[in-house]
């Protein structure tokens, strides 16, 4: 349904997303029943562009809702421009129009009549025909003219090509004027802030030409993406790009065009090449700039200090004794550069990082205020952040909250042109960290620092692309201390040898025998969820809570995987009280639920994989209530709206991958042939040096001994290795 009128006033307007609630006049114009015939309805919708009191014509349909009765639904609209003598002369002579009274529109309508706008717009000169007219009031007419229509213009344009009025805001909110030349040309540039498959769609939908060179360009890079996505390549062979571009999108070109595609895009600067290696080109400038930056900071000279009777004096005063791995990882940190710590669970790296600090601001004599602007302590998660704070008694930040991201511009404001100013960077869980974060770490530090990098080299690499702890230790450029030795929790405990069991695939025999830290229950398959619960409900009998208990799962579908676990334990730790609940989806929420965050927030300091609590669930807004959930991560109090809730997942059994970064008092994992897929060597080790105090695994031992001996994935194609080798040869 169609319908005319005015804009009289707004009941509820977002400016961020163009959300419109508003009273709407119906004017004479518009072909609909007399009953609102020029009356005011209530309409909801997305407007960009807000103007009030001017004629629009609007598309949607009528709805009833259930609170606020009923209400017109806007899908698209488009603002008319007055066609009538006396609505022309109201036009011109209104606050839209700077530069014409009402004298001068009168002439204006009496020289050129209905067509007056038109007019004026395909040639402002035609306004020197009107009598007192000047430049400068020419001018301003004109400009106002073309002003007001051009966001309706770009809007319906995009309108035109299949975009929501949603999308048409989030595009028009980005990229603004320049819009006409990217939809003009190529809209597969929009790719930044739109999914690919619905660019594509809607190409399609318009060209039809599957073959289109730009379609061809753009799937080209998409498909580089998907490989980097599930694989963490850096580059990629032409003949593997080739083969993928058929079997994806279903382009059989000949090679020779392909090869020719490939050359535009490394012409345009979207890919490098070089030899039969094929780079997107962010992928290639962030293994470079890692090189150069790293050569940077490592080529200054640094005064070396003799560190022992300072260690021998900290381990007095700590009541604590290093072994001779940790006293060299602890001295060679403070007398070099660019330092790298690797070891596995209960090796110490926590006990090093701590002593490293303390050192550190007991030779520089710092005061607690020179202590916060000369030390950085920084992680990949939220919760690995917190580790370190803990440990040491000091701040400690995401890498994002400290590059200070803005989502909206996907930047950071801390970069080369912007950089902080701390002397000893220490950056934990550094296996986490893929290429392009690392270079934007880099680029944003001054090469006067003093940088160590801790982490586990064995654990899950990135999720993102490359390989960056590995390829760092494997070009033996940098000092590098491996930890080895394993500090015992009694002499019966087992889980930090277990870990490196699976790591050199020499599980011993007495994997399935029960340990003070450690026990493996095998069952069946079926019972799996069963006996999961029933050690929950143990557990809470103990003390323990929601806090130190964690399931960690390789999957998230079947009967045994993270969704179908988190509707049973939802009910276990948090059971109905009468607390409010929100469904979205399937999944039903209730106050004092425990949830993790899956996208990073950085306008909120929240991060994918942060672990919060439902503090509330209320009722919010007048006239138009909105549901909205308050999360507790940590001290830290986010507002979600119910949409919102698509970025959040119940916390009671996680996946391996979103557990990197953190460690739990105790963990439950399930193993099975159902997660066949994702049984191997790396995520089997990454969950299991998640616990710290107990570890309990659930089901088939044999699926659990065929895991640690399957190496699935671990090869990354990367060059940074000798990118590095490069850099520091040729300097």
């Amino acid at each position: 349904m169609k319908l005319i009128g005015k804009i009289k006033s707004t009941i509820f307007y977002n400016e961020t997303n163009g959300y419109l609630v508003a009273l709407f006049k119906v004017s004479k114009n518009s072909l609909v029943d007399k009953e609102i015939l020029k009356k005011s309805i209530t309409i909801t919708g997305n407007f960009l562009d807000l103007k009030l009191e001017t004629n629009v014509e609007i598309e949607g349909e009528f709805i009833n809702h259930e609170k606020f009765g009923k209400q017109f639904n806007v899908k698209s609209y488009e603002y008319i421009l007055p066609k009538e003598n006396d609505d022309i002369v109201e036009f011109l002579s209104s606050s839209f129009v700077k530069g014409c009274g009402k004298k001068t529109a009168l002439k204006i309508v009496e020289v050129y009549g209905s067509d007056s706008l038109n007019i004026i717009k395909e040639n402002k000169f035609a306004l020197d025909n009107i009598e007192g007219m000047t430049d400068v009031k020419r001018d301003k007419i004109y400009e106002s003219l073309v002003n007001y229509s051009k966001t309706s213009d770009i809007i319906l344009k995009l309108k035109n090509l299949g975009f929501s009025i949603e999308e048409a805001g989030r595009i028009y909110s980005k990229y603004k004027e320049n819009i006409k030349d990217i939809v003009d040309n190529n809209i597969y540039l929009l790719n930044e802030i739109i999914d690919f498959k619905r660019l594509d769609n809607i190409f399609l939908n318009n060209y039809s030409d599957k073959y289109d060179k730009r379609r061809v360009k753009a799937c080209t890079l998409e498909v580089m993406k998907m490989i980097s996505l599930n694989r963490g390549d850096i580059y990629y062979e032409k003949e593997v790009v080739f083969e993928y571009l058929m079997r994806i999108f279903s382009i059989g070109i000949d090679y020779e065009l392909f090869n020719s595609y490939l050359e535009e895009l490394e012409n345009e600067m979207f890919i490098v090449i070089d030899n039969n290696k094929v780079y997107l080109g962010e992928y290639y400038a962030s293994e470079k700039d890692i090189s150069e930056l790293l050569y940077k900071i490592s080529d200054k000279k640094i005064k070396k200090i003799d560190y022992s009777e300072k260690i021998k004096k900290l381990e007095e005063k700590l009541k604590i004794t290093y072994n001779d791995d940790q006293k060299r990882a602890i001295s060679e940190a403070l007398n070099n550069n660019i330092t790298i710590i690797s070891g596995g669970p209960g090796t110490g790296k926590t006990t090093i990082i701590n002593a490293i600090v303390k050192l550190y601001i007991e030779t520089n004599r710092l005061s607690n205020l020179e202590v916060i602007e000369q030390i950085a302590l920084l992680a990949p998660t939220g919760r690995a952040s917190k580790k370190m704070s803990t440990s040491t008694g000091l701040p400690a930040s995401t890498i994002h909250r400290y590059l200070k991201w803005n989502k909206d511009l996907n930047a950071f404001g801390i970069n080369e042109n912007n950089k902080n100013f701390q002397k000893l960077i220490i950056v934990d869980e550094v296996s986490m960290i893929d290429s392009m974060l690392l270079a934007s770490l880099l680029k944003g530090l001054h090469s006067y620092v003093k940088l160590i990098l801790v982490g586990d080299a064995f654990q899950l690499p990135s999720v993102s692309a490359g390989l960056v702890l590995q390829d760092l230790i494997d070009s033996d450029l940098f000092n590098f201390v491996p930890l080895e030795y394993i500090y015992r929790q009694s002499d019966n405990s087992y889980i930090p040898y277990l870990a490196r069991e699976i790591k050199n695939k020499d599980l011993s025999e007495s994997f399935t025998l029960k340990k003070d830290d450690y026990n493996f229950l095998v069952t069946d398959t079926h019972s799996i969820s069963k006996t999961i619960k029933k050690i929950v409900e143990e557990g809470l009998k103990k003390g323990y809570d929601e806090n130190r208990l964690q399931v960690l799962c390789p999957m998230y579908k079947g009967e045994n995987g993270i969704d179908n676990l988190n509707q049973i334990l939802a009910k276990v730790f948090n059971p109905d009280r009468g607390q409010r609940t929100i469904t979205y989806g399937d999944v039903v929420y209730r106050e004092g639920d425990k949830v993790l965050q899956l996208a990073n927030n950085a306008d909120n300091f929240v991060f994918n994989g942060d672990i919060g609590f439902i503090k509330s669930i209320a009722t919010i807004g007048s006239p138009y209530k909105k549901e909205v959930v308050t999360i507790d991560f940590d001290g830290n109090l986010v507002m979600y709206n119910k949409k919102d809730l698509k970025n959040i997942k119940h916390a009671y059994a996680i996946s391996i991958h979103k557990s990197q970064g953190s460690e739990f008092d105790h963990v439950i994992m399930p193993i099975c042939y159902q997660f066949a897929p994702m049984l191997y060597n790396k995520i089997l080790y990454t969950g299991v040096s998640r616990a710290k105090k107990s570890l309990i695994i659930i089901g088939d031992a044999a699926a659990f001994y065929k895991g640690v001996f399957n190496d699935y994935s671990t090869y990354r194609k990367t060059t940074l290795k000798e990118r590095l080798l490069e850099t520091f040869i040729h300097n």
